[in-house]
């Protein structure tokens, strides 16, 4: 991760975070949760908490999936 590019609340955040930010960040769309936990391996309860604390801290950020209002997708902050 290239330090000038990255939040500090990435660079100091936990490996889930970095790791959730980073399939983020090689994504070419937005991701839902769910694609998020396929591409990381990680659990999707672990998925959601690390999205809420990167969107927290404005690293992240969500918009409503129109087809399905049930869900969200997510995208860098830049």
């Amino acid at each position: 991760m290239t330090e000038s590019k990255v939040p500090a609340a990435v660079r100091d955040g936990t490996p889930a975070q970095k790791l959730v930010y980073k399939v983020l960040e090689h994504a070419d769309e937005p991701l839902d949760q769910d694609a998020i936990a396929d591409r990381s391996l990680l659990p999707k309860r672990t998925v959601r908490e690390m999205l809420s604390d990167l969107e927290d801290a404005g690293a992240v950020t969500s918009v409503t999936y129109m087809p399905d209002t049930r869900k969200k997708l997510y995208c860098l902050d830049k």
